[in-house]
């Protein structure tokens, strides 16, 4: 007796392969038949109709806290997204130690949000410890992120690490590893990891290379170094014979539109001549992030404090002043082309700021007679830097161009934001590309977008047994309606779920039926421990 039977569905296995008839038998957490079965189970779910898929995985998000203050993960099921990998860009809220924490959460709240919890860890292996312990309704697997345990060891110090704490920083990665991370991330455009030689990371990354990990970056420019930057971290992968995985493949501002496609070209070479790379990709034309990373560099150092006392300086205030009224070749002044107007406030902290959440930064600035530099260095100020940004710097053919690309996944990048104007990504990835890329554009097959939602990320992020629907793989699965999905989320209007995924089940478990959460919690946290590990 089967505990669930799906029957009648139109199976898209997640290989890329042609969907087929077929019923899909479950027992004890796992897919037990795929094909006709006549038996009965405790309960039948008829599919006549629709598509039955692997559940979908979100392989770049920045769900690291939202995992724990909502641990049903509605927002990410509605989408049909069973799993979420968090830890990217090198933001995560572990390893942190007690001396730089107040730093370290100020550091990420931007894009991990001011979270309810209490950070009752210190370590990497005890942050896993309490997501392996929260009850939630949906999978969570994570990356060691290299901007947290910088600062766990350096601060926000701009400069080399000695010999003490670069040991100190490699034991932290090793000892991550060994607790299950899939990889090390980084986020080059952010401080401190800016501040990191490419030696300094080619030694981390050798750290994660050791247990078969993979290298994540958001690489140091994705608009006038869009080029060098990917060379950056091709020439750190291949010294450290590690995978490589390039976050949100973009090319960002009107002047570098286009080089996508050289970017891509980049990657082809690189895979000619033996190495392992890809890279994923959200289906909008706007990016999410903070206000702070429209910055300098330089203005960063030290921590949110220091970068405050220097918007408050007057000399100081002059020159990030200057250097954001030109083009500049040394860092990726983004706004200088692609204009103050495209900068929109998505989230604040304060009450009193509430009124500019969905305004952009011009218009702000015309309400109180300021021009767009100062009222954004202002805004800055004000909200003690914690501003959240959707940022109109992309264009849609080369969104399409990626998301086309044979090499790349899709991935939400969604940041948490549990108020406000969030960017609506983070209600709407999974449907807007079924709903805009095969349905509207045909830039996909169905059976393309499934295996770039599924069993790419799976095999990608070493998420085995999962991604693809296979007699014997843990049993996560998506219904939906072909004909009514749609992503509903907008920029005007982002909090707002999608309709057409109608059922999703998480670890054999029936969570959403109907587009209604039954309150089941069968997800878990998922160690990547390779075969590698004995051998250190």
């Amino acid at each position: 007796m089967y505990d669930l039977v799906i029957k009648n569905g139109k199976v898209v296995d997640g290989t890329g392969n042609p969907w087929f008839n077929a019923d899909v038998g479950i027992k004890d957490n796992k897919i037990v038949r795929i094909g006709k079965i006549d038996n009965k189970g405790h309960k039948i779910l008829d599919a006549k109709g629709k598509f039955v898929s692997p559940g979908f995985i979100d392989g770049h998000c920045h769900s690291d806290l939202m995992i724990l203050d909502f641990p049903e993960s509605e927002i990410k099921l509605r989408q049909g997204v069973t799993t979420e990998v968090v830890g990217n860009c090198g933001l995560a809220p572990a390893p942190v130690k007690n001396k730089y924490k107040e730093l370290l959460e100020v550091y990420t709240q931007p894009v991990l949000g001011k979270s309810y919890c209490e950070w009752k860890w210190n370590t990497v292996e005890e942050y896993f410890n309490v997501l392996d312990q929260n009850l939630a309704s949906s999978h969570t697997a994570s990356y060691v992120a290299h901007g947290a345990v910088r600062i766990a060891v350096m601060g926000f110090d701009k400069r080399q690490p000695t010999k003490q704490e670069m040991d100190e920083m490699k034991q932290i990665v090793d000892d991550a590893m060994r607790a299950g991370a899939i990889g090390l991330s980084i986020g080059l455009l952010y401080a401190p990891s800016c501040y990191a030689s490419k030696e300094e990371l080619v030694e981390l990354c050798k750290v994660a290379a050791k247990y078969d990990g993979i290298f994540a970056t958001h690489v140091r420019g994705e608009g006038n170094n869009l080029l060098s930057s990917i060379k950056d971290v091709i020439w750190i992968a291949e010294k450290a014979g590690i995978s490589l995985h390039i976050s949100h493949l973009k090319a960002a501002g009107k002047r570098n539109w286009g080089l996508v496609m050289q970017a891509m070209e980049l990657i082809e070479a690189s895979r000619c001549r033996g190495m392992d790379i890809a890279c994923d990709v959200y289906p909008y034309n706007a990016s999410s992030t903070m206000l702070t990373t429209l910055l300098p560099p330089w203005s960063l150092e030290g921590g949110m404090g220091d970068t405050l006392k220097r918007l408050q300086d007057k000399t100081d205030r002059e020159k990030i002043i200057g250097e954001l009224s030109e083009e500049r070749e040394d860092w990726d002044n983004l706004v200088y082309s692609t204009g103050w107007e495209n900068v929109v406030i998505s989230s604040v902290t304060s009450d009193k700021m509430k009124q500019y959440e969905g305004k952009n930064v011009k218009e702000i600035g015309q309400l109180n007679g300021k021009d767009p530099i100062n009222q954004a260095l202002d805004l800055l100020v004000e909200a003690e830097g914690n501003l959240g940004i959707v940022y109109y710097i992309m264009n849609e053919e080369d969104v399409r161009e990626v998301i086309r690309y044979p090499k790349s996944l899709i991935a939400s990048d969604s940041l948490t934001c549990y108020t406000g104007k969030p960017h609506p990504r983070l209600y709407g990835t999974f449907p807007r590309v079924i709903k805009r890329y095969v349905k509207d554009t045909n830039i996909l097959t169905l059976e393309d977008a499934i295996r770039k939602m599924t069993s790419f990320p799976a095999k990608r992020f070493r998420l085995n047994n999962k991604g693809l629907l296979l007699e014997g793989y843990e049993a996560d699965i998506t219904i939906f309606d072909y004909d009514k999905v749609a992503d509903l989320a907008t920029y005007e209007n982002p909090m707002t779920l999608p309709e057409g995924i109608e059922h999703v089940v998480v670890n054999g478990q029936l969570t959403i039926e109907n587009e209604k959460h039954n309150h089941k919690k069968a997800g878990h946290f998922i160690p990547f421990h390779s075969v590698k590990c004995a051998c250190h």
